[in-house]
């Protein structure tokens, strides 16, 4: 499978990186608007080739995307001093309506799988531009989301419990930011729900240590940022990750952001929720079973997400 990959700084070059690690992909196309920067990059991931798997990594225009199935987009520009948020995403939103039809125009065939931030947004803009340039589904524009969030949950999760976040199942939903809903009430291990597994192995869940869970989860971000300026590791896993889904088309359930006609009583929004996605896609949204605090929360999370759409369409 050939994948593009588009806007090749630190979470684009990561991205490209991360597949080549994982064994994804058999070709990687990197485009960036700085073409001696994509061709290093290209070099440097390719060097990394024999201790890993043997994919094909170069760079190029936009015409040599030609056959890619998956095109990941990290292009953007990055916030001025004093730029409001909202001046922020309408220069992005400039971005997209550039590269978008030209990768189509190059990949009619491809999956979308925006990174570029704030991404629920971005991927809502993004499957817009999409589906009037080239008609495209919005079940082919997926935006990585909270599958990062979602890791840090496990991850923190398994680490109280003493166990591999592997076996650790919950999700993080809604809106890749703030306003972002940990779904306690849906965790499990072992085939017990988190409490009850926490009781047998002598490591009680109390509000104290959720509150602790939460903030590492919600605020991963701003420490990492302020540590080192920006994240990408992390993301860029995330993304390869997804892209294995569609390459294997594994009908594997993943936290990632699609455009959708409601959730909570709010329309046509771009939220994250657990997505069974296959070759083509995104096959069909799942909702979880949310308790009454959750519910609010999810309604919330989508109001943001929504205001912020409105304010960069508008």
């Amino acid at each position: 499978m050939k994948i593009g990959v588009v806007g090749c700084g630190q979470v684009g070059s990561a991205s490209a990186y991360a597949c080549v690690m994982r064994g994804v992909g058999t070709e990687l196309v990197l485009v960036d608007q700085n073409p001696a920067f994509a061709a290093a990059q290209a070099e440097d991931i390719l060097h990394a080739t024999p201790f890993a798997a043997p994919v094909a990594v170069r760079s190029g225009d936009y015409e040599y995307l030609d056959g890619a199935a998956v095109v990941m987009i990290a292009a953007g520009v990055s916030q001025k001093p004093g730029e409001t948020r909202l001046d922020l995403l309408k220069r992005n939103a400039a971005v997209f309506e550039d590269i978008i039809p030209k990768i189509l125009s190059a990949a009619p065939q491809a999956v979308l799988l925006v990174a570029t931030n704030p991404v629920d947004v971005m991927t809502h803009m993004a499957s817009e531009i999409a589906k009037r340039s080239h008609n495209v589904s919005f079940n082919r524009v997926i935006g990585s989301g909270t599958i990062l969030d979602t890791a840090r949950f496990r991850t923190l999760v398994g680490k109280h419990l003493g166990v591999s976040s592997h076996s650790v199942h919950g999700y993080v939903l809604g809106e890749h930011g703030d306003s972002e809903v940990l779904h306690w009430s849906g965790i499990s291990i072992g085939n017990l729900p988190l409490t009850a597994f926490a009781a047998q192995i002598g490591a009680a869940v109390t509000s104290e240590i959720r509150r602790q869970i939460d903030d590492g989860v919600r605020n991963a971000a701003y420490r990492i940022i302020e540590g080192k300026g920006a994240t990408w590791y992390g993301i860029g896993a995330g993304m390869a990750r997804i892209a294995a889904a569609i390459q294997k088309n594994e009908h594997a359930v993943l936290t990632c952001a699609t455009r959708m006609a409601e959730a909570e009583g709010v329309t046509d929004v771009t939220l994250s929720m657990p997505q069974i996605i296959a070759a083509g896609g995104i096959e069909k949204t799942m909702f979880p079973l949310l308790d009454r605090e959750e519910t609010a929360a999810l309604k919330k999370s989508a109001t943001v997400i929504k205001e912020a759409i409105t304010g960069v369409m508008t």
